[in-house]
């Protein structure tokens, strides 16, 4: 036991209780990353409840719930094999005609976890993700027929060595099962592993460099298959003939890795690329005994709380509106309601302004700047607040059209070249905050204020 000594001098035992919860610290989280939804700008209109978020964190488990692939068989009818019937073996089941399908058992693999994410709210699903619908989400959004995947996809992360973290299409359902049915796309080679792909796929692409340097390029869509494999689009998104192998590429996420359910799109950040992300600097000045300071400098990641600094920066500088001399407040989230404070911003020009009628072609909806006379659309400016979007730390000085969400230039010049799957074999450059795609070119445009004029 531990002892210390009082003020009188006498010695007074320290509770074990405390010494044993002073040696029983809680360990920090191993964190593999994050996935972040398109087109939510930091939050879900209805909130973050639960499985269903605009951000998925990733930690290590407790306990692995990996699996890896073991043996397979053929069987001749699937849905009474002992592997499908078992609700505590995972297996995945290839029907290649009504009598004749391969089965592949899974086995338990204690150097990987398993997330698995789709529409489903059943247990399996540790992400729930809904189809995504262009433009600013004020309330719950109904899809009539969805057309992402109850079961879309899997991630697995290495344990042991935590920034492997790789993704497969299909995901295990209650009973621990993956089913593809006779119409489902598969293929075994010379009598080797079996693999398939799921009815509308699972895309991924991996940006060329470093996505929060803000000198990343956008790379090219592939298909992962159920097996891990990785392959060229196929001519439609449900086509039967699947793509041609891609040799040099990877089921592997990096930071900045795309992933396509269509319906939704998810941005990955790996652990590793959110410390690298950009950072806020603090300088501390400590005094010492000696003449000279010593200067402490600390880099921490971006959070939703510093893009919140820069709007009340952009408001200190009490900007207005050459027409009505109001002055302009830069709100921090959408609201339905009018306004006066509100900016807006012209769309062909950049220049910010407040709610006005001068200039109005009521006919097309169409406004002529009062500063340039430049004609074109007018749309409300607001803040991009989801940290994980951005690839560099500048100023907001940019806004993308024609949603008006601001952000970096160097993000806004991104993501205006990053085309996002849509329909059956349709894409576009949409904004990240809100999904609403991008129109003109670039597809974005540099904000003036009237600023700082007192």
């Amino acid at each position: 036991m531990v002892k210390r000594h009082t003020s009188d001098g006498t010695e007074s035992p320290i509770l074990e209780e405390q010494e044993s919860a002073n040696s029983e610290k809680p360990k920090q989280l191993v964190k593999y990353g994050e996935l972040v939804i398109l087109g939510y700008n930091g939050f879900l209109p209805q909130g973050d409840r639960g499985r269903r978020r605009s951000k998925f964190m990733l930690y290590k488990r407790p306990v692995a719930n990996g699996v890896k692939r073991s043996r397979h068989y053929v069987v001749r009818t699937p849905h009474s094999s002992q592997a499908i019937l078992d609700a505590n073996q995972h297996s995945i089941s290839y029907t290649l005609s009504r009598n004749h399908a391969v089965i592949v058992e899974y086995t338990n693999d204690e150097d990987t976890d398993m997330f698995q994410i789709g529409r489903s709210s059943e247990s399996p699903i540790d992400f729930v993700v809904m189809d995504t619908i262009p433009g600013d989400k004020t309330g719950e959004i109904k899809v009539n027929q969805s057309t992402i995947s109850r079961f879309a996809c899997r991630i697995l992360c290495d344990r042991i060595n935590p920034k492997i973290a790789k993704i497969y299409a299909a995901g295990f359902d209650t009973s621990r099962n993956i089913f593809l049915g006779e119409k489902a796309t598969k293929w075994q080679e010379n009598g080797r592993e079996i693999d398939g792909l799921t009815t509308n796929g699972v895309l991924i692409m991996h940006p060329r460099g470093s996505f929060c340097g803000g000198e990343a390029k956008c790379g090219y869509w592939l298909e992962t298959s159920v097996g891990g494999g990785v392959f060229s689009l196929r001519e439609s998104r449900s086509a039967q003939q699947k793509g041609q192998v891609v040799e040099d590429a990877t089921n592997v996420l990096q930071d900045g890795t795309l992933i396509d359910l269509c319906g939704a799109t998810l941005l990955w950040r790996s652990a590793e690329g959110l410390l690298k992300s950009p950072v806020s600097i603090i300088i501390f000045i400590i005094f010492s005994h000696v003449e000279s300071p010593h200067l402490i400098i600390i880099n921490r990641t971006k959070s939703k709380r510093d893009l919140e600094k820069e709007i009340d920066e952009i408001n200190a500088g009490r900007p207005q509106c050459p027409v009505g001399l109001n002055t302009l407040v830069i709100p921090r989230r959408v609201s339905p309601n009018e306004n006066e404070q509100q900016p807006y911003v012209y769309l062909n020009c950049g220049h910010v302004q407040g709610l006005h009628d001068w200039g109005q072609d009521k006919g097309t909806g169409s406004r002529k700047c009062p500063i340039c006379l430049e004609v074109g659309p007018v749309v409300k400016v607001f803040m991009g607040l989801e940290p994980s979007f951005y690839v560099d730390s500048g100023p907001p000085t940019f806004a993308f059209n024609p949603c008006g969400h601001m952000a970096t230039e160097k993000t806004v010049k991104y993501w205006a070249n990053v085309a996002i799957p849509h329909g059956t074999n349709g894409f576009h450059a949409v904004c990240p905050f809100c999904a609403s795609p991008l129109s003109g070119s670039p597809g974005y445009v540099r904000l003036i204020f009237q600023d700082n004029v007192d």
